[in-house]
């Protein structure tokens, strides 16, 4: 259990540090068993927080499998 929160706090640092274009760049190609639908005119009205947030739980969900 204590190695899945150390992993999933290395994630969330690591994307709490990307700038908000190369966070939207993330989600716009993630490459997982899931697609992320979203239109880059939604991303752009979206704050970095929710970017963020999005691509966590995208990052999280795919590490989960």
């Amino acid at each position: 259990m204590t190695l899945v929160n150390s992993n999933n706090e290395l994630l969330a640092c690591s994307i709490a540090e990307m700038k908000p274009d190369q966070v939207k760049r993330e989600i716009l190609h993630f490459n997982g068993r899931f697609k992320l639908d979203f239109t880059e005119d939604y991303l752009n009205q979206q704050s970095v927080e929710r970017l963020r947030h999005i691509l966590l739980a995208a990052r999280m969900q795919q590490s989960r499998n």
